[in-house]
């Protein structure tokens, strides 16, 4: 087991990425705009023999002259089938190799559902494992549509016939900063986390195209609009990140209207799987049952580890 530290291309990188529609945080356009935030990026490949299995990405924090904290967040991205006991290795491999001066934590939280099949028994568990929902957008049209719970169906029916129409938002900063704007009144209101807000910008912007880096669309009725979505593109997979919608947008369920708009689109631009982040049924009750409600699959990480 080989670890090489901040050796492959962002070429490579990204074919790597985009084979296993991987999780945005893997994103090596995500690296690149949290390094612009100032924060401390790491990469990683990891070799066997002359085979490359797998790629990580790690966030590190330092603290001062007591050390750093580095998080490999849904990562590693392995590549090649592993034994529980190959990933052990690995883990290990990082951990020791690690190009970090003083004392050196590592924290992982990765794909894997269960700790036995990612060799993370024999580590700590800090975290409880962390819920999302994802959509595969691989699936025919017609089938996604009948995946859809009932309700949830209906009222993307009625929003379908209640006269709003759905836009796409441009992708030059003045063009969809209200959306943003919305968003920070929303954090402050409702104590609600997500990325800096300084992140998109820079994010979308990461790429020849910035199209291909971003879906928002957005709700009108007559002139006004009532709500938008904004979606971040990372290869073959793409997440949800921001949702707004007054309350006439909440009437006429302007969101369901903009998720299935959006899940055409972007299936239709070869999106093969979307993340819709975070499922709390404790604190988040009713969106929740929103992203449950699209008939997507349930999946939950088994934690973040203390490797």
């Amino acid at each position: 087991m080989n670890i090489v530290w901040d050796a492959i291309g962002q070429q490579d990188w990204d074919l790597a990425h985009q084979s296993r529609a991987a999780a945005l945080q893997q994103d090596w356009a995500y690296g690149s705009t949290m390094r612009l935030l100032g924060v401390t990026v790491l990469r990683a490949h990891i070799e066997s023999g002359r085979q490359l299995i797998g790629l990580v990405q790690l966030i590190v924090r330092s603290f001062g002259p007591l050390g750093h904290l580095a998080l490999c967040s849904r990562g590693p991205l392995w590549l090649a089938p592993l034994s529980a006991g190959d990933k052990a290795a690995a883990y290990r491999a990082l951990r020791q190799t690690l190009p970090l001066r003083g004392l050196r934590v590592m924290l992982c939280s990765p794909e894997d559902t269960e700790p036995a099949q990612g060799g993370l028994g024999r580590w700590k568990r800090v975290m409880t494992g962390y819920t999302t929902v994802l959509l595969d957008l691989s699936l025919p049209e017609q089938q996604r549509r009948a995946r859809l719970e009932g309700k949830w169906r209906n009222r993307l029916v009625a929003a379908e016939g209640s006269g709003l129409s759905v836009h796409r938002i441009g992708t030059n900063p003045g063009q969809y900063r209200w959306l943003l704007d919305h968003e920070q009144s929303q954090r402050q209101t409702k104590g609600l986390a997500g990325l800096p807000l300084a992140f998109y910008e820079p994010y979308i912007q990461s790429r020849r195209q910035p199209a291909e880096c971003v879906l928002s669309l957005r709700a009108d009725l007559g002139r006004e609009r009532v709500a938008a979505m904004m979606f971040l593109i990372h290869g073959t997979a793409a997440s949800y990140q921001v949702g707004w919608s007054n309350d006439q947008g909440r009437d006429l369920n302007a969101h369901n209207l903009l998720l299935w708009q959006a899940s055409k689109e972007l299936a239709a631009r070869g999106v093969r799987t979307l993340d819709l982040g975070g499922v709390n049924t404790g604190r988040s009750a009713g969106l929740a049952r929103f992203k449950l409600g699209t008939g997507g699959q349930v999946h939950s990480l088994t934690g973040t580890y203390l490797v």
